[in-house]
């Protein structure tokens, strides 16, 4: 399916939401307010949702310790029937979904602790249950099914009915213009026929959540029923991490799909998606979170037992500040996720942009964190939990976490697309404004309108980035020695609205092909947003050695804020980009001589044209 790409752009600008009906510190941060008053004092649940999420916590980590065994799973690729029963039977499954559905009900805040829980034991089994509540069935269908299909299907969820999230194709990722999937309206069905590709939870879901064209109406979304005829697994999918993962490839041939289970209405799949994730993107920061503080422990814990030159290893400066920044980061992340999901509990905020700033975050810091622990175990990071037990040692799985924290820096929206994502919301105000003025398409009078609409606004809003909260020595002083760095935050903030409207007045239309000027103005507001929540969780907390790790990590994340303003001006982007076109052209393909190629033959992507399929149907049920 061929898509130019002004129709692409047309059908994600479709998909988004356009309106802010809500406050968001995300937003207003990028435009250069400092809008502290809608973070601090930090939320908090109530004492019921506390009570709740903490017995069933204390339930699930006694399931946890008890019954999961990462060794195993690892080394089957596969979890075990009987750990799925017993999380069946504990309601983890319908941790989200509301009691008057048999659902456990806990608050996003709850929800991602019992993640990190899991996710600790077994990544494989966090990014299971991850899919299944925050991008599967349940969500959607609590948020736009209709009262009927809450009635038929959320209840099935709560009992342990594993669910999946089908959009990815073959050939289509982050541009769904392309989907190829088609369900056809006959009668009182739609007949589905088409391929997906990368489908979590998939090889053993019972229901799914399908996104596919509708004729002459848009992309919609549809619970399907896993065991439906025409519906093939074709393949379980191998990875370098997260081998216990069900992912893998389904075809759909002449599959129907009564009309009464399209979630929402028609052409409204891509908005429900998008909407799913404001919130579901946040089980990915759990788990991130989850593993940045395990990596602490096992740094700590390590680095005072291996000596090395008279001293533990952890007292040589070189892995001092390794230690340091796992502790700071570690910090940060679960205040990134504990701040943005307390928001989401309380429902008065527009969080699409911290839910995706968490996501972005928490996804590439993470990673980081565990690249330090391999490197901070030197050979010992390197080999598998399984062979150092095997010789006497205890078996540390860091090289599996860095393994299984690779995935979620393409999960969900990889890095580069949630950059842009978050750089068009970021970006909003100035092209709502901006309109005919660099619309290509637009008359010389729309033009003159669009310049006197834009120039009311700028005369309002440009002032307002000139002083701030942030020039004066009292600013923020009831943070005490944190005051500093959300002083900082201030100005940066008003720096960073300035950078970006210059970007803007130079390039005009132009500016969403500056994709690598608009990632660092996201990885600015990203630190900034991070250096906000640390010093606000540090303020309430109760620890009194929290302020000293909020205190540190804003101080390492203030070199990265200001190293990403230097490079937002000097940097090698056009020239790199003439250098990729050379490459791609084959100018360079002499490089790569002297070297064998071992990869397997075939085609790069696989067909996904729709016929019948010929291949067994891996379809594995679990036990109910």
């Amino acid at each position: 399916m061929t898509v130019d790409e002004r129709a692409a752009r047309q059908v994600a600008e479709q998909a988004r939401e356009t309106r802010w009906q809500r406050p968001s510190f995300g937003k207003e941060l990028f435009l250069g307010h400092f809008r502290i008053d809608l973070i601090h004092p930090h939320p908090s649940g109530t004492a019921e949702d506390r009570e709740r999420g903490e017995a069933f916590l204390e339930k699930l980590r006694e399931f946890t310790e008890s019954h999961i065994d990462n060794a195993v799973i690892e080394r089957d690729a596969q979890i075990p029937d009987d750990v799925l029963k017993g999380l069946k039977d504990l309601g983890a499954f319908g941790m989200k979904i509301k009691p008057e559905y048999g659902g456990i009900g806990l608050t996003q805040v709850y929800y991602n602790k019992a993640l990190m829980l899991v996710g600790s034991a077994s990544p494989a089994l966090g990014a299971m249950l991850s899919a299944h509540q925050s991008i599967g069935v349940p969500q959607p269908v609590a948020m736009f099914g209709s009262p009927e299909q809450k009635q038929e299907f959320l209840p099935r969820c709560a009992k342990g009915e594993i669910t999946a999230f089908l959009l990815t194709e073959p050939d289509v990722g982050s541009d769904p213009a392309r989907l190829g999937t088609i369900a056809t309206p006959d009668g009182d069905d739609y007949v589905l026929d088409g391929v997906k590709l990368w489908t979590t939870n998939g090889v053993v879901a019972d229901l799914l959540v399908v996104m596919a064209q509708v004729p002459g109406k848009g992309i919609t979304a549809f619970v399907v029923e896993a065991g439906a005829e025409g519906i093939t697994v074709e393949n379980r999918n191998a990875f370098m991490g997260l081998r216990g993962l069900e992912n893998g490839v389904t075809r759909f041939h002449q599959v129907r799909v009564p009309k009464k289970n399209v979630i929402g209405r028609e052409g409204a799949g891509l908005k429900i998606a998008l909407a799913t994730l404001n919130t579901g993107r946040l089980s990915l920061p759990a788990l991130c979170a989850g593993s940045a503080k395990w990596c602490l422990k096992i740094a700590r814990e390590w680095s005072s037992e291996r000596i090395q030159w008279g001293l533990p290893v952890g007292k040589h400066e070189a892995v001092a500040g390794k230690i340091a920044y796992i502790a700071a980061t570690a910090y940060a992340l679960e205040a990134v996720l504990d701040l943005s999901s307390e928001l989401a509990d309380a429902g008065k905020h527009d969080i699409r942009i911290e839910a995706a700033l968490a996501k972005l975050y928490a996804s590439e810091k993470a990673w980081l964190v565990a690249d330090e622990l391999v490197q901070i175990r030197g050979g010992r990071g390197y080999e598998t939990a399984e062979s150092q037990a095997a010789r006497g040692e205890r078996g540390i799985a860091a090289e599996q976490v860095l393994r299984d924290l690779r995935i979620n820096r393409i999960f969900e929206g990889s890095t580069e697309i949630m950059h842009l994502l978050i750089a068009r919301e970021a970006v909003d105000a100035h092209l709502s404004v901006a309109g005919d003025i660099i619309d290509p398409d637009a008359d010389r009078n729309a033009k003159v309108k669009a310049a006197a609409k834009a120039g009311g606004f700028y005369a309002k809003w440009l002032p307002t980035l000139v002083v701030g909260k942030g020039q004066t020595p009292a600013g923020y002083t009831e943070f005490g020695p944190l005051a500093k760095h959300l002083r900082f935050v201030e100005r940066s903030a008003r720096k960073l609205a300035r950078q970006t409207f210059y970007a803007m007045s130079r390039w005009q239309g132009k500016m969403e092909r500056k994709q690598r000027f608009l990632s660092r103005i996201v990885d600015i507001g990203a630190e900034l947003f991070a250096i906000s929540a640390a010093c606000v969780r540090a303020a309430q907390d109760e620890n009194p050695n929290a302020q000293a790790l909020a205190d540190a990590f804003a101080k390492q994340a203030r070199i990265r804020v200001d190293e990403l303003f230097e490079k937002l001006w000097k940097n090698t982007d056009d020239s790199d980009q003439v250098l990729a076109k050379q490459v791609l052209d084959g100018n360079y393909a002499w490089v790569e001589e002297g070297v064998v190629d071992s990869s397997i033959p075939g085609s790069w992507i696989a067909d996904s044209t729709h016929h019948e399929s010929t291949a067994d149907n891996v379809h594995r049920p679990t036990p109910r």
